[in-house]
Order: structure tokens, then sequence, then C-alpha cells
């Protein structure tokens, strides 16, 4: 049997940065944020030549390792077979190793293009089948729901496979996300959480999870009962202590904030009158960056103009 056919023509994916957790709606709840890598891909005749400029161009590796390769190639084996070479070129604008999804980003990324430049591709594997792909490649779907729908995303694991669902967010909520110089594990993190919590804390979650549905579409004044948590910021506190005593001053200010993800950033969601006065807060180890909401999620563009990416 033939294997697949590829564009000859390049094609370019953007995708969001994204948080997720949100406070108490671990591994489940994702927000798409206006933060993006680019990527080009395109198949040649042969080998493998990937240029990165930006965050990681120092660090990431050039060759098969990259996890945008290997998501490429796991998408193109579902596909039917792999193209005789490629050249990548990335634009990588998404801090790594701080909680604003860069994996996630990586892994849509790869699979996106890969369906873009196999000819035929939307049969076999569809935005259903994109999202389970994803989540296989990065263990849980709550960045990658975000990342390739776009908006406030829910998702879930469903007889093995990955769910998900997307929701408009509130347009008056402005993320103010604040990161760090150093970056911390997402297994670290992970590492520091409890087998077991208490009930009272499960249920408290349960609670205000189901109330930042209701904030962060519809009513977002309540946007700070709604971000408690209980269930992993106060257990990884040890790990990123600065991100811990920030998210307690700003909420002691009446802001709400949170971990983004496994951190060590901080997001706050403020709005249009507050966002600039929280900006300011942090300080100087932090880099304050002043977000709007990603509504498309992961989308092929048409190819940069030079200097365009």
């Amino acid at each position: 049997m033939a294997g697949p056919a590829f564009r000859a023509a390049a094609v370019r994916v953007r995708v969001p940065a994204t948080s997720a957790n949100l406070g108490p709606g671990f591994d489940a709840l994702g927000l798409a944020l206006g933060l993006y890598d680019d990527v080009v891909v395109r198949v040649a005749d042969s080998g493998l030549h990937i240029d990165i400029a930006g965050e990681g161009s120092e660090t990431l590796p050039r060759d098969e390792k990259h996890l945008l390769v290997r998501s490429l190639r796991t998408a193109f084996d579902l596909l039917g077979g792999q193209p005789r070479g490629l050249e990548i070129v990335c634009a990588n604008r998404i801090p790594h190793g701080r909680g604003l999804g860069s994996s996630s980003a990586a892994i849509c990324a790869g699979i996106v293009a890969a369906r873009a430049v196999t000819i035929g591709a939307d049969a076999k594997l569809d935005d259903t089948a994109l999202l389970e792909l994803a989540t296989e490649i990065e263990g849980h779907p709550d960045n990658v729901a975000a990342c390739l729908l776009g908006g406030f995303t829910l998702s879930w694991m469903e007889g093995g496979a990955a769910r998900a669902i997307r929701m408009d967010p509130s347009d008056s909520i402005v993320p103010v996300v604040f990161v760090p110089g150093k970056p911390v594990l997402t297994e670290t993190a992970r590492g520091l959480l409890p087998r077991t919590v208490p009930h009272v804390d499960a249920a408290a979650n349960a609670g205000r999870a189901a109330l930042l549905v209701e904030a962060l579409t519809r009513r977002p004044e309540l946007l700070l009962p709604a971000t408690e948590d209980r269930l992993h910021q106060e257990y990884r506190a040890p790990a990123m202590p600065e991100s811990a005593a920030l998210v307690e001053r700003l909420r002691g200010d009446g802001i709400p904030a949170v971990i983004s993800g496994a951190g060590p950033t901080v997001m706050a969601l403020a709005d249009a009158e507050t966002a600039d006065k929280v900006e300011a807060l942090a300080g100087a180890d932090w880099a304050a960056n002043r977000l709007r909401l990603d509504q498309k999620g992961a989308s092929v563009l048409p190819l940069a103009t030079s200097g365009d990416i």
C-alpha cells in the first residue's frame, strides 16, 4: 500500500500558551493565552533540519529528540508513513519550564503541522483524534485541550480517551502573568503531591471548580473565591516559595491569583481597569506580562512574510 502524499509547500502553525488548573480545576481546566509559538514545516527530499529562534534556542535539541519532531513523527505514523525529509523553523515565545504549556504547544504544533502538510489527513486525524493523540503524547489533556481549542476548556478522560469542551471566557478578563527567572520541572512539582487528601479539601475544590466555570464565563466578580485551591498549590509551595508568597500577597489584596499549571509562573485574572496596577505589583524579580485571551487555539496560518517569524 502506498504511503501518504505530502504538500510541496510549507505550512505555518501558530499555537498559544496555556495555563492549566486555574486554582481548583486540577488536571481539568485550562485557559488559552495570547502568547504564541510559530512553527513552519516543509517536507524536504531528505534529512532533518531545524532552526530555532527565541525561547530554548540555546538548549533545545536539533534532532529527533526534539518534542516537536517526536510529535510530528507520531502523527505521520498514524497518517500512514514518514516523509523523506523535514525542514522546520521554530519561533518560540512561550517560556520553558514555567507552567505556561510550552511542551503542550510543541506537541500540538507538531501534530497539527503533520495533518496540514499531509494530503487528505483530515479524514484520518480529525479534531477529536488530534486531542486524543496530543493527550497520549503529553500524558494528560488539560493543557493540550486549551492549546488546540482556544478559550476556556474543561477536559476529562472517558474510557481511556481524552474529551474536552470549549467555553468562551468573559471578555472582561485580562490575564497578567508573572514569570520568574528560574524554571521548575513539572515532575518535581507533581512529585510533591500527596497520594490522598482530606475529604473536606476534595469537597471544597469540587465546589470551587464548579464555581470557576461560572466565574470565568459569566460572573468574573466571583473569580477570587472561585480560584481558591486546596489540592495542589500548598503542597507544591516548597518547590516555589517565591511564587506561593506572591499568590498569597496578590490574593490578600483581593486579586484572583493562582499558580499557572505546575508553576512557577503566577497568573492573576485582572480586568481592564486593574491590569496596569496588577502588572506593577510583582517587583523586579519577575517578568510581568499583560496578555489577552486566545480564542482560536492552534491555527494554520498563511506563510510568514520576511521578519514575521
